[in-house]
């Protein structure tokens, strides 16, 4: 009798891959793939992460194993990237309370100036920022708390991304859970792979907008939240 072949022995992340691709789900950087991670497997993609970055600083020429300042940045690095920085994009969305629209409330209201951190896609540098939320609420709408914004916008930003793309990400989020009448976010940004590398330009920020919904189509409301940003000159 033919013995059954044992299943293959595959890395984490590939076995992760193969769930995303059987799905017909993409894993571009700035996405979310916590729902194809089994439980348990946290760990063992930090322990493969960890294992490649070896390899990577080998190919750097760097002494990891004597080297008391780098002998475990390997390690570091990966729970730096699945834990902290790129965390948006192997961990589920923080749980947020959502509240009905008793008081049918239905001015104009702005969150922010919220800091927000993200890494850019294309050289892993930081992205530090401040970011602005409007909302223009109807009877429908499902109020949430002050800090759940930061905290959603922190799940979004968590991942690689660029910036344009990010914003675009937390409006269809916030539109998606509060459902109000309109949204408007406004984001301004210090990019380091401009300050650190490339042309060095130290001063330079980046500002982009969302308009949605009456921001969009109300050039007087967007006026009136625009107005209302306490920017700095």
């Amino acid at each position: 009798m033919e013995m059954a072949k044992a299943p293959e022995n595959k890395p984490v992340s590939a076995r992760i891959k193969q769930r995303l691709e059987k799905a017909g789900q993409r894993y571009f950087a700035n996405d979310n793939i916590s729902g194809f991670i089994e439980a348990g497997e946290h760990e063992q993609l930090l322990n493969e992460v960890a294992g490649k970055m070896e390899t990577v600083l080998e190919s750097l020429v760097i002494d990891f194993k004597n080297d008391h300042n780098t002998q475990n940045t390997a390690r570091r690095i990966a729970k730096m990237y699945l834990t902290e920085v790129f965390k948006g994009r192997f961990h589920d969305a923080p749980a947020v309370t959502e509240f009905p629209n008793a008081s049918n409330l239905n001015e104009l209201m702005i969150v922010g100036p919220l800091t927000v951190r993200s890494a850019c896609s294309h050289h892993f540098c930081p992205i530090i920022g401040k970011l602005w939320i409007g909302l223009m609420p109807n009877q429908h709408s499902n109020l949430i708390g002050l800090s759940k914004y930061a905290r959603l916008a922190d799940w979004v930003l968590s991942r690689p991304q660029i910036q344009e793309e990010a914003i675009s990400q937390i409006a269809d989020l916030f539109m998606d859970m509060v459902k109000p009448d309109g949204l408007a976010i406004v984001m301004e940004a210090d990019h380091f792979c401009m300050h650190w590398r490339g042309v060095k330009e130290s001063d330079s920020l980046m500002l982009n907008s969302v308009m949605r919904g009456s921001f969009l189509k109300n050039p007087s409301l967007r006026r009136e939240f625009l107005s209302l940003i306490p920017r700095k000159d």
